[in-house]
């Protein structure tokens, strides 16, 4: 179900019990958003412990070289360790520190709290990012360092995390953990009485549980009222939702049935899924009487419960060579590998035009879909295209049939810059978020799904020069004569960009892929100077935690500016050699790449002779994707595609 639909299946005026707090006002916005009547009841609070000795002696350790690992266990103690270090410390010097170390954060909201302080995470558990994840993580990521007789400091969250310490004290590490705040119940527990009255009376439709201790802390004040049995007993007749899987575990251990498990574990996704799949039937008095909800990610009070599709497909070969981890095989996915060459697009394509096709959710999920399937790829692309950010900008975009796009109203000029609209890309590009959660939702739960954009360097030249081109005058020329209006249009791009991509993540893209198709057409200063910084901006901007391949074609000349640009993944193409265009990335970042798409219409023999080469070049190394040189071409066999990933999938076995 897409994002369209879940609007028309909504809490339809039934009564959300919210138990957030710090975030409290942004998730009742979302509930009221789909129909729903948020009952906001504050169930914790954080009170920091800025006198813990402990606090100021991993302060003194890191200034003096002592700590090699740091776990971070949320964004909040993120935050509170280094603003709290910083009334002792200068916080540059300390910052400069903490990017000496490797840094394991669980979960995704600690690598973005560091990310604003410049900080870098060496390694981002996936949510849910549980104790046994992250000792995995620790024991097999090519990333991290051995552990044995490393200085381990753990930055605990409200409560101690004793598994965790001491399974790392089993490998070898000598660890320390510093708690900087606890959780306590909130000073003014009205609302949260008022919610246990609800629900005590039947009158609320749905739980949201956003953490475990809210889960404590209710059960606590329940119990305290003498309450705790017979608020069970009215929790069976609600929807208990759940952002994820700590979450979970923590409502089954209190006695409480969890119905409902968000798949992408962030507060926001939880109420948009919950919505999509709510059943309601209008009640009296303001009640809402709430059919249980069938779901996939329904959870019984059990620790063993099955892991929800995101969690599977952390595991799965795609994403583990996006982080450089080992895979039981060379993972492949192919550019285009939705195109031409398949007869059943062709055939699809005979009754729709090309931007109508990509404008229909239901269409894009159909060939999306379709064509992982017929390949047995390791990954899915979105269907979709690069220019579809350019009509809400204010430039017309049309397909002439063998001629590729044709832009309207093109930029020649800085008033052409000022006339581009700033666009709302929720509003004007929605259908791509709905196609990415219908795509996702209509994958099998361990198959990645890959969204994309173009990089702004490519998606200004196509405004310059008004479609495609094979010398980019028009663009270099406007480089040159106006420097300024053109880091004001690539600006604009970026800030469309940043919400367009990271649209996408929310939407439930597990990966992101930036095309700068047409960059090679530059010199390697050019690109330092007019693109680098743009690019950067655009990556540093994306929700951290979802891995991103940077791809361009022409770029063996500057193949380490394209690294400073970022990714986790460099995407080559076949104009280079695999093994030398890795070296000169660096082997701590990914590569994808590189076969000639001609060679697809070849023999099949030349196929895998060509294949083993790249698979030789790439040395079982984690961190390779394999992949063409550039889109699969249309008059390809399709047959010779199929047999490639089976090929690449055969010769890599480990």
């Amino acid at each position: 179900m897409h994002l369209s639909e879940a609007k028309q299946a909504s809490f339809a005026g039934a009564a959300v019990v919210l138990f957030e707090s710090r975030q409290s006002k942004a998730l009742a916005g979302r509930v009221a958003d789909f129909g729903g009547v948020p009952v906001c009841a504050p169930s914790v609070k954080e009170v920091p412990l800025q006198d813990s000795p402990a606090l100021w002696e991993l302060g003194a350790n890191l200034l003096a070289g002592r700590v090699d690992v740091i776990i971070f266990m949320t964004g909040f103690g993120v935050r509170l360790l280094i603003e709290t270090l910083s009334t002792r410390y200068e916080q540059e010097e300390l910052l400069g520190c903490l990017r000496l170390v490797t840094i394991l954060t669980r979960g995704l909201k600690p690598a973005q709290a560091l990310r604003e302080y410049e900080v870098p995470a060496t390694i981002a558990v996936p949510d849910p990012a549980t104790w046994e994840a992250i000792v995995e993580t620790l024991r097999f990521s090519e990333r991290s360092l051995p552990l044995e007789g490393k200085r381990v400091a753990i930055v605990e969250s409200g409560g101690a995390s004793v598994r965790l310490s001491d399974a790392i004290r089993a490998l070898g590490a000598h660890v320390s953990t510093v708690a900087l705040y606890r959780w306590a119940l909130p000073d003014d527990l009205a609302p949260l009485n008022a919610a246990i009255d609800r629900v005590l009376n039947r009158q609320a439709g749905y739980l949201l549980f956003t953490n475990a201790t809210q889960a404590r802390h209710v059960m606590q004040v329940a119990a305290d009222r003498g309450q705790a049995e017979a608020f069970r007993q009215a929790c069976r007749g609600l929807i208990i939702a759940s952002v994820g899987l700590l979450t979970s575990r923590e409502l089954a251990q209190q006695g409480l049935r969890v119905d409902f498990e968000a798949v992408h574990p962030r507060m926001s996704s939880l109420v948009v899924e919950l919505a999509a799949q709510a059943r309601t039937q209008s009640g009296t008095g303001g009640e809402a009487r709430v059919k249980p909800i069938a779901s996939s990610t329904t959870i019984e009070p059990a620790a063993s419960a099955a892991p929800a599709g995101s969690e599977r497909r952390q595991s799965a070969p795609f994403l583990r060579a996006c982080r450089r981890e080992s895979v039981s095989h060379t993972p492949i996915w192919l550019m285009r590998q939705a195109g031409r060459f398949m007869q059943a697009y062709r055939d699809l394509r005979s009754r729709v035009p090309f931007v109508d096709l990509c404008k229909s959710p239901e269409l894009v999920t159909e060939v999306t879909v379709m064509a992982a399937q017929r390949l047995g790829v390791d990954a899915a692309i979105l269907f979709s295209d690069l220019l579809l950010v350019l009509e809400p900008m204010g430039l017309g975009l049309e397909y002439s049939q063998g001629e590729g796009p044709i832009i309207t109203g093109r930029v020649a000029g800085a008033a052409d810059v000022d006339r581009l609209r700033e666009i709302d890309v929720r509003s004007s590009l929605k259908y791509v978020f709905d196609a990415v959660t219908m795509v996702r939702q209509a994958l099998p739960d361990n198959l990645p799904l890959i969204g994309f954009a173009g990089a702004p360097f490519t998606l200004a030249s196509y405004m310059i020069e008004g479609g495609s081109s094979r010398t980019f005058t028009d663009t270099k020329r406007f480089i040159w004569r106006d420097a300024g209006a053109w880091h004001a249009l690539m600006d604009k791009i970026t800030r469309a960009l940043i919400a367009y991509i990271n649209g996408q993540i929310d939407a439930g893209a597990d990966a992101i892929q930036i095309f700068d198709s047409w960059v090679g057409c530059l010199s390697p200063s050019d690109y330092r100077e007019f693109v680098l910084p743009h690019t950067q901006a655009v990556i540093r901007a994306l929700k951290p935690g979802t891995p991103v391949i940077h791809f361009g074609t022409g770029t063996a000349a500057f193949l380490k500016e394209m690294r400073e640009a970022g990714g986790d993944v460099i995407g080559v193409d076949f104009r280079v050699e695999l093994d030398a265009a890795w070296q000169a990335i660096g082997y701590d970042k990914g590569i994808q790449g590189n076969l000639d798409p001609a060679i697809l219409s070849a023999g099949l023999d030349v196929i895998r002779r060509k294949a083993r080469y790249i698979l030789d070049q790439a040395a079982n190394r984690p961190g390779h994707i394999f992949n063409l040189g550039h889109g699969v071409l249309p008059d390809t066999p399709e047959a010779h595609v199929v047999a490639l990933v089976d090929m690449v999938h055969e010769m890599s076995r480990r």
